[in-house]
This record gives structure tokens, sequence and C-alpha cells, in this order.
């Protein structure tokens, strides 16, 4: 059975890293993302992060979908990871990334294997491609914390980029750094080396710690 097969059906989602299985309608399936509405919000999750879908049982609630799809694909070209990425530059979007965090904010540039995301908490954060869980983007007349547009001023880090999540990484050595958005104390620290596909980071009391680049989900300087 196909993921396609469950088009346009209520579904029960399980996704990597959510505590909690998604219950939504699922409205396509691309060449690897599927997309699917839940309290009229859109969901983009890349489908290497779907551990399993199932159809909803005995439950007669109504979801409404919403009518507006800000990140699909133009000129009815199959939806793909790449393509929802580009289209979301420029869109107040959640990213869903680690455990129960998530940002909010834009997305200023794709890289290789990484994304450049301003977020008016973190400010600029570098996010691995390969741990975005889920990608949402908020209605187009939301205003960013109730804010005035004034007031949401994206600023680039002075920063260079590099092509690779490793090589930005390494960029910085001798800085400070917050590592999965500080989900646990040992990841928050200065990088002391980016190595061979390992980070060491020192932590507080001056204790080394190496992490493979590979599970780390994102970096910024605080």
């Amino acid at each position: 059975m196909s993921l396609n097969s469950w088009v346009g059906q209520k579904v029960e989602l399980v996704v990597s890293g959510k505590p909690q299985p998604c219950i939504g309608t699922l409205i396509d399936v691309g060449d690897d993302i599927l997309v699917f509405t839940i309290d009229n919000r859109f969901y983009y999750v890349p489908v290497k992060h779907l551990h399993h879908v199932k159809s909803v049982l005995y439950d007669e609630s109504v979801i409404a979908s919403p009518t507006e799809n800000p990140m699909d694909p133009v000129n009815g070209e199959r939806n793909s990871y790449r393509k929802i990425l580009m289209n979301a530059r420029g869109l107040f979007v959640e990213l869903y990334v680690t455990g129960t965090y998530s940002l909010s904010g834009y997305t200023t540039s794709i890289m290789n294997d990484y994304l450049v995301f301003y977020s008016s908490v973190f400010h600029t954060v570098y996010v691995s491609l390969d741990h975005l869980k889920c990608i949402m983007p908020y209605p187009l007349d939301t205003v960013p914390y109730s804010v005035e547009k004034e007031q949401i001023t994206v600023k680039p880090s002075a920063m260079t980029l590099a092509r690779s999540f490793e090589q930005q990484l390494k960029k910085m050595e001798g800085r400070m750094v917050v590592l999965d958005l500080g989900d646990a104390p040992d990841k928050i620290g200065l990088v002391q080396s980016v190595d061979q596909g390992m980070l060491t980071l020192l932590t507080a009391e001056g204790r080394p710690i190496t992490w493979n680049v590979c599970h780390i989900k994102s970096a910024h300087n605080p």
C-alpha cells in the first residue's frame, strides 16, 4: 500500500522526534515529502522522518482544511523537499527540529545540507537538513509576535557561509555556540575544534566533550 493511497484521508502519522502522533488530513505526497493539514495549518514533513501512517478509528470530528497553500510548487510540478525549502524563503514559518523546541522566523539561505534561519529569539541559526522534521508556514495574515512589521528586521550574521554544515561549524571554532537550541547542558560551550566529522566543545567547567556532527541538529552563536 503506497503513501499515495492515503491522500484525502484523515490519518495518524508518527514523525521522528514528535512525542505524540500527528492526526490530520493527508493532502499530497511528493517525491520525498508529504503534506498534511491540522487545524487549518499545513505541515510539510520529509518522508524519511515518517515512521508510519494509519487510519483514524472512531473519530468523527471534522478538521477544516486550509484553502491557500503558500509553499506548493506552481504549474502542477510535483512537490519535493528542495522545492518546498525554496518556496519557504521569505515566508514566516515554524520549523520543528528537536525535542519540544521549535523555531519561528524566516529562511534566509539554503546551502548543500543545511539552511540558515533567522529567528527573532535565537537570531541566526544553522539547521541541518538531515534533522529538519517539519516545516509549518503560518497563515499569510499572521503578524509575527503580534508586533509591527517594522520591529521584525532580519539581521543576517556577519559570518560568511560555507557549503556544508560541517564546514560552517568549523567557522565557529573559538566561539561560543549553542547546539540543538540548548536542549541539554552539554550542548552549550566553546567550540574547541571541528575535525573529521567530530566537534569538540568545552563546557562551562572547561570539560571537553566531543559530538558527532551527524547528530547535531542545529547551531547558533548566543
